[in-house]
Parts: structure tokens; sequence; C-alpha cells
């Protein structure tokens, strides 16, 4: 039995790994903060060749909703075999324009969240020999512009999850998924708002679906998604006075631009 959990609005690479796990026939239980986002795909999931799929709506980062989709998922199937730990957000933005606390959102969703629910869930996985499957992202180790705090959130997953390897042994497998530039709402609204220059290549949704359930159930202990997207991280050992230009020259080119674009729109005409 798989136990997912997201926070998305629309088809994302999160949902597609569901029916991903209900093309093999796995049992499914559904997380989402919104539980009447999750009817179609309960419904999908079952005709995809789930042979049980049922629907939990819980905040994943309280303490109190993680423990109680864990105990929803082994209460029903008797058994956790896989953990997806996938819920994320993001925001962007420079620190000297932050006037509020959304940041600390980021990481109680993209880290605690994870924490929670590996915490309940960790016992019954170390019975059933099972996985934990973590979506991190390759700006967990590659620095944005604009994304720091987001890029800090997924910094921490990938840390704690390779200490919790040496705690656990191999009684627990652990994945840990650094995806690139994924085509998903996330990256959609980023593009929308301006705020962020998406300049690597997007991966299809599906494709990175499809290599996350096959990774996870293979056991692998990292899966990068595209695989070329790697060849990033020596880039950032060997050159980062490079790779730190470049990211200033993205955000001083996005300013130019923004400035450019006020300046040639048209004035309003007054009589």
């Amino acid at each position: 039995m798989c136990l997912e959990k997201w926070c998305s609005s629309q088809e994302q690479p999160q949902e597609l790994a569901s029916y991903e796990y209900a093309k093999r026939g796995a049992c499914l239980v559904l997380v989402d903060i919104k539980e009447d986002r999750l009817g179609a795909v309960v419904e999908k999931a079952r005709n995809l060749g789930s042979p049980d799929v049922i629907a939990v709506g819980a905040d994943v980062s309280k303490v109190e909703d993680s423990e109680r989709f864990v105990r929803a998922a082994v209460d029903h199937f008797g058994r956790l075999d896989h953990l997806v730990n996938n819920a994320g957000i993001g925001v962007s933005g420079q620190l000297k324009d932050m006037k509020n606390l959304l940041p600390r959102r980021v990481m109680d969703v993209n880290f605690w969240g994870t924490i929670y629910s590996t915490h309940f869930a960790l016992p019954h996985l170390t019975k059933s020999k099972g996985k934990i499957i973590v979506i991190a992202s390759t700006l967990g180790w590659y620095p944005a512009p604009k994304l720091g705090f987001y890029v800090a959130s997924k910094a921490a997953v990938i840390n704690f999850y390779e200490s919790l390897r040496s705690e656990i042994g191999g009684d627990v497998g652990i994945t840990i998924v650094t995806p690139g530039l994924i085509k998903s709402e996330m990256s959609d609204n980023l593009a929308k708002k301006g705020k962020v220059d998406l300049i690597i290549p997007l991966e299809s949704k599906e494709a990175c679906a499809k290599a996350i359930v096959k990774s996870g159930c293979r056991g692998d202990k990292y899966l990068v998604e595209p695989s070329w997207i790697r060849v990033l991280y020596p880039c950032k050992v060997l050159y980062p006075e490079v790779v730190e230009f470049c990211n200033h020259w993205a955000i001083y080119r996005r300013q130019v631009a923004s400035k450019s674009s006020l300046t040639q729109s048209p004035q309003p005409k007054i009589e």
C-alpha cells in the first residue's frame, strides 16, 4: 500500500505518480490539504488498476494531521509499504523585499511536512521493509536567485534524509528525488509572474512521474531527473564564482527588462 501526499490544484507530477502506482496495482491513500480535490483522482486511479483508493484531507505541516493520515492508512489497509513525500510550495522574491512570514510557511510544508509523516510512518515501514520516496529539488544543491527560501527548504530535506539513512540502515529504503524544472503549476506561476527566469529546459510531468515511481520501486538511493541536469553540480563545486556571476546577471537582466517595459508602456493621454 502506498501513501502519497501533495499540495496542488491541477494535474501535476504528484498526481501522475499516483496513476503510475495505480497501473502497478498498488492500493493508495491520497492526501491533500483540500480533500474535495481528490475525488476525480481517486476515480481515475481505480480505473487505471488500483484495487482500493482512499482520500484524506490533511495539512502536512501540522503534526496532528500527519499522525491522523498515517493512522488512517494503516487502519484501512493494515500495512504501509511506500511513503511518497511530495507536498511542496514555493515563494519567490529577494530577502530585502520580504514583508511577511510567508517564507516560514515554505519551510513548514516542504521540510517539516515530510518529517512529521516520516516520523509516524517509520515504524510501519520498518515492519514491511518499505520505502520512502522524498521529492526534493535540484535547487537543494544548486543556488537560485529569488528562490532562497525554497532552496533552503529543499537543501534541508536532502540533508535530513541522507542522515536518516545512516540512522535506520537498510531497514527502510530511501529514494531522494532531485528534479530539475518540471512543467508544473509552480513553474507556470513563477514564469507568469515574471519573478524568475526559467532558462533551464522543462521536462514533461508525465516523464518525471514515471521516472519517480520506477526509481522508488527499484530502490535507488538518488534520482536526478532529467539526468543531464546533474552536470550543474560539478559546475557549482569547481566554478562557484561563475555560478554566482550567472545568477546575479539573471537578476540584473530581469530588472533592466522590467524598467524598459515600464518606460516603453504607453502613457495615458490627458485632455
